[in-house]
């Protein structure tokens, strides 16, 4: 897969989202994310894991972080692939554990998390202001589907099972999703081309 032509078009998102108060923002940008040149190159290695300011950098909320959904391809017709993307519009660092809790329309469930995607186990991302980190996410699959008109994604807490803030309602790609169980997301990552690599070939 061209990772490099995965990250162009993860900088063209369809708008940047700043989730305030309950969750749902106020206004998008017409230019999406602002894009931090080279991290497509640095791969996974964006970590805070080891570093002596561990117990001190607060996890992402709702309150400091603009959310953005955008299909991969970009001119593909389905939209079963998307690349979300939450960027750090606050001033200090904050750090964003395991994956985004994402439920499509009225959906039963969230998405099942893709285990393998997380090269470091129980190790956060750590973004500093205006950085941005990605999750990919498959809508369907080989199964009965169902129109989902809203994409809400939570975010977790630094203990398993905990969250952080509110919902965070994030800006529709396209006016419908087809979506079923078999909806799958992968963790957070600094690499927009390694999140999406497990859920293109799907």
């Amino acid at each position: 897969m061209n990772v490099k032509s995965l990250t162009g078009r993860a900088a063209v998102a369809a708008g940047l989202v700043l989730a305030l108060g309950c969750g749902v923002s106020a206004q998008a940008s017409t230019t999406g994310p602002l894009t931090i040149g080279g991290k497509a190159d640095a791969a996974v290695t964006h970590r805070s894991g080891g570093s002596s300011d561990k117990g001190t950098v607060d996890t992402c909320s709702q309150e400091v972080l603009g959310v953005s959904a955008t299909k991969e391809p970009a001119d593909s017709e389905d939209a079963r692939h998307l690349l979300l993307t939450v960027q750090n519009a606050g001033d200090e660092k904050c750090n964003l554990y395991r994956y985004p809790l994402v439920r499509l329309g009225d959906g039963r469930n969230t998405a099942r998390v893709i285990e393998e995607s997380d090269p470091h186990p129980g190790v956060p991302v750590t973004l500093a202001p205006g950085e941005e980190a990605y999750a990919g996410l498959l809508v369907n699959g080989p199964m009965d589907e169902y129109e989902a008109k809203s994409i809400t994604l939570s975010l977790q807490g630094r203990k398993p099972g905990s969250s952080a803030g509110k919902p965070i309602g994030v800006p529709m790609p396209v006016e419908t999703l087809y979506a079923n169980d078999y909806q799958r997301v992968t963790y957070w990552t600094t690499a927009p081309g390694f999140a999406l690599d497990f859920i293109m070939s799907k």
